[in-house]
């Protein structure tokens, strides 16, 4: 989908911008905002490039860097950590073949850890592509990337 048709779609209002980001976002395959797209978008909604910028480094979800089809983010935070989120990221970085801010080769997954999920009575959690997962165990982890990578693990 092109950037000026999601415009199109949205209010000239800067209450819009993150509904764009999240839109436009979403249909792109490196799941990125480049600098050229930030400029075409304060410009839609008259606001500053670096208000956009703010908003993309804010939020986890955006990204200024190409990512992969798949965006692994597990959860870092004090319950998750107390009930070994430090050992499901050696899985998944086994697993994948990164660390955290890499992407794979075949551009599938890129790895990352992000703030509480809100998922604190099931830890450890992690999020992919908008999905949570809770009561993470290495077997659970290796099912998970299983059904994302379509390969037995």
């Amino acid at each position: 989908m092109q950037l000026q048709s999601v415009l199109d779609k949205h209010p000239r209002s800067e209450d819009q911008l993150i509904e764009i980001l999240l839109e436009y976002q979403a249909t792109k395959d490196n799941h990125c905002i480049s600098q050229e797209e930030i400029l075409l978008i304060s410009k839609h909604l008259n606001i500053t490039e670096s208000k956009v910028c703010s908003v993309i480094s804010f939020y986890s979800f955006f990204s200024f860097v190409p990512r992969g089809k798949y965006v692994i983010q597990l959860c870092k935070d004090i319950p998750c950590f107390l009930n070994n989120s430090g050992n499901i990221l050696k899985v998944l970085e086994n697993l994948l073949g990164i660390t955290v801010g890499e992407t794979t080769p075949n551009r599938l997954f890129t790895l990352e850890l992000t703030s509480c999920l809100g998922c604190c009575d099931k830890p450890p959690a992690m999020r992919i592509d908008g999905k949570t997962y809770t009561n993470l165990n290495p077997d659970k982890i290796k099912v998970i990337i299983s059904e994302y990578s379509g390969k037995q693990l």
